[in-house]
Parts: structure tokens; sequence; C-alpha cells
């Protein structure tokens, strides 16, 4: 590329999670890198955005990086939104959201934060790309991503991400060695089983812990989650336009005049 690209970085663990600050890295042995992530840990925040309370958004510089950054009271969407509109001098060439702790593979991308948060920037016409590891932990190890990161993104540059579609792209949880590739996924059709553990605080008011149980019901070879479990890298390719198309003829047969 004859120049180098404007990078936005965001996440939904926070400004200060390992896995944004290993894509920081990475992000800039590529293009110059603008961070504004939130500033305690989103997950699970979907595509919330702030309309009742005002944003507090802050300059902040977490470890003396060449990147700019900016820590918001917002949500991972707010962050882009904030971004995009209001702190970056031009619209981005591309949006790196994560590197999430723990899997946003399957129907899990609807609740993620991290995925909303490229979702977002995907709507304002910037393409996206939103970066997951199978690894919950804070403590998860990131270095094997890298190499992997750096050749998607340079892709996504060159090649250029598609209009309207966003990638998701999720890690197995493997050494370097044993990851075996690639792969351009579908998103597999899963569902949670829901369950709440009921507690009683001393004060003797009711509480509840969502807990829940991951159910996949697909047994294709082509889906993310076939991908992750034969230890390949999946992309898949994400839409916000969320029409059910081949369900446009069926409704058109029914009968609204009666």
């Amino acid at each position: 590329m004859s120049k180098r690209p404007l990078i936005l970085v965001t996440n939904d663990d926070g400004i200060t999670a390992p896995g944004i600050r290993a894509l920081i890295e990475v992000m800039n042995g590529i293009g110059d890198v603008v961070v504004v992530a939130p500033d305690s840990p989103q997950s699970g925040m979907g595509h919330a955005i702030t309309i009742n309370s005002t944003l507090e958004c802050t300059a902040i510089n977490v470890d003396g990086g060449q990147q700019k950054e900016y820590q918001s009271s917002g949500t991972p969407a707010d962050c882009v939104k904030l971004a995009i509109n209001e702190l970056m001098d031009r619209k981005p060439d591309l949006c790196v959201s994560g590197i999430n702790h723990g899997s946003n593979s399957s129907i899990n991308v609807i609740y993620s934060g991290t995925m909303s948060a490229a979702v977002e920037a995907g709507i304002e016409g910037v393409p996206a790309i939103g970066f997951s590891l199978c690894d919950y932990r804070w403590t998860a190890d990131f270095e094997p991503l890298k190499p992997y990161i750096d050749k998607i993104v340079r892709n996504a540059l060159e090649e250029k991400i598609p209009s309207d579609v966003v990638l998701n792209v999720n890690f197995p949880l493997r050494d370097q060695q044993d990851i075996k590739g690639i792969k351009i996924c579908r998103q597999a059709k899963a569902h949670w089983v829901e369950k709440f553990d009921k507690r009683q605080s001393p004060m003797g008011k009711d509480y509840y812990w969502l807990t829940g149980e991951f159910i996949n019901e697909d047994r294709g070879e082509d889906t993310d989650e076939a991908a992750l479990a034969q230890g390949y890298i999946s992309i898949v390719p994400t839409q916000f336009d969320l029409t059910a198309h081949h369900a446009i003829q069926k409704l058109n047969t029914w009968n609204f005049e009666e």
C-alpha cells in the first residue's frame, strides 16, 4: 500500500484487557492506530448504545505505545460512533475489534459486544473485523494468534471486504503449531439453554446468576463450530441486513384485506 492505513481498534473487555493490547501491537505494525475502547468490561452488551445518560471519553496512554488511545464510559458500539464521528480526523480504513476473551462463534455473535462494535463500523461504511479466542481466561495466551491476525488484516486491506459485510474471526484454543489453518465458514445453528442459579442475600432478597448450556444443533462440516473443533481458525462473513429474504414470497400470500 502506498501509505499506512488508518486503523480503529476497539473491544468489549475494556481498554486494559490483554486481548486488545495484543491486537494493538499487531496493528501498529500495519498502520496508524487509534484506540477507542470501554473503560470497563462490557461483555454481552450486544449492540446497546447510550441514550439516557452522557458519555465520557478521556485520552489515555496505557503502555507508552505509538497509538492514540481514548477510554470511554460507553458501550462498544458507542466507542465506534464516538471514534468515527468525533475523535478521528478522517474515516478509518479498517476497524478491528477484540481480541475477545471467549468465543463469538455461532449464535454468540448476537450477544457479542466485540462483534457489535465491528458491525457498527460496518453500518458506518468502515470495513471491519471482529477477533475472538476460545479462551475466557484473563491470562489467555494471544501470541499464537498474532501472525494469523496480521495475515487476515493485510488481506482485508489489500483485497477489500465486500460491501455491507463484517468478518467474524474465531481462533481455537490451540498452540500455534497445532492450528491447522483458516476456513471460511457459515454460522452454525445453535442456541443456549438458559439456566438461572437462584440465591438469597443475607437480607433475604432473592437474586439470580445466569448460567446455561451451549447446544449445537448443526451437524454440518462447513460451520464455524466444526472448523474450531477441528483446530482451524473460522472466518464467517456476517451481514447486518437482517431481512429474511427467503420468507418474503411466503408472507406475500397472507391475506391482510379481511
